[in-house]
């Protein structure tokens, strides 16, 4: 068997479809049928049930799926070597980042990486945390820029920086004329949110869990852009959080309305992750030292409090 007719068996699994699994490995459906069939014949079993809709693997074809994984990171790991003895970095690599990152960090170091390694052709894509984990854990994702930590048994976690919680505060909000905040000042319920999904509102929710709740709303709403909370907290609706660098590009207007915590400032971490087999760890070190470069800079704030983005058990 060859390792193509692995990754045409790993496609099959992971799709629990022929012809969408053929689509993605840019074959014709018969000629990847074709060749799964034939490590079937050579192995002697099914590793398909394919009387159940969608596929199923079969008992066996289970740990045929587990150890094929280990053989395709393996073989690609002969590239990584060669290009690491060569000094070469480039080629493709696909990187995620979450949602409450992106808009802020990205175009911070993207233009230095591209121009100083011209060679690697990135793929960027906005995921949540729970797809990153979920496609790094199926080698679809060479790294991913998310909050940590996530205790995660198969990724590792390099931190990049520390980036604290600001408050943004209306002008007729009882704690506007504080030059400084304290986590007790805050009220859970007139806090506006993410929406469910987004780890920075985990982190909120982690930081008020002592708190008292004194529930008055009289409507519950949660978003997915920063700047809809900001417009409702004008509105005179609530308050909000907001991460630091997200506040560097605020309009003029609504800098007033920030407050820093007073120290220990409640933070979040945020980390180059990716899986413990460190393939294109090359890539990866050019990543974390670029980005390191430019946030450096940014971010000067050093007694802070991580706050885990880790849902609280119930």
């Amino acid at each position: 068997m060859t390792i193509t007719q692995l990754k045409y068996v790993l496609a099959v699994a992971e799709n629990k479809n022929f012809t969408l699994a053929a689509e993605k490995c840019f074959v014709t459906q018969p000629t990847l049928s074709m060749q799964i069939q034939k490590v079937e014949e050579e192995l002697g079993i099914q590793i398909f049930d394919r009387t159940k809709k969608p596929i199923q693997l079969t008992e066996i074809g289970q740990k045929i799926v587990n150890q094929s994984k280990n053989i395709v990171i393996e073989a690609d790991r002969i590239q990584d070597i060669v290009d690491q003895e060569k000094g070469f970095i480039g080629g493709e690599f696909r990187l995620a980042i979450i949602p409450t990152v992106m808009p802020t960090l990205l175009p911070m170091f993207l233009n230095n990486f591209i121009k100083k390694y011209p060679k690697v052709q990135l793929i960027i894509e906005e995921l949540n945390t729970v797809d990153i984990i979920e496609k790094l854990k199926n080698g679809h994702l060479d790294a991913a820029i998310a909050v940590t930590p996530l205790e995660e048994e198969k990724i590792k976690e390099i931190v990049l920086y520390f980036e604290p919680f600001v408050a943004y505060i209306p002008e007729k909000h009882q704690h506007f004329e504080k030059k400084e905040i304290e986590i007790s000042d805050l009220n859970i319920n007139e806090i506006l949110l993410l929406q469910d999904g987004h780890c920075f509102r985990d982190g909120i929710l982690n930081l008020c869990k002592n708190l008292k709740s004194e529930d008055k709303n009289h409507f519950q709403i949660q978003s997915g852009s920063f700047e809809t909370l900001i417009k409702l907290a004008d509105e005179g609706l609530g308050t909000t959080l907001l991460p630091y660098l997200h506040t560097l590009d605020l309009k003029e207007k609504d800098q007033p309305k920030l407050r820093h915590f007073k120290e220990p400032k409640p933070a979040r971490e945020v980390s180059l992750i990716f899986p413990k087999n460190e393939l294109k760890i090359h890539i990866i070190d050019a990543l974390r030292t670029t980005i390191s470069g430019v946030v450096k800079g940014a971010i000067v704030f050093q007694n802070v409090q991580i706050i885990s983005p880790l849902q609280q058990k119930k």
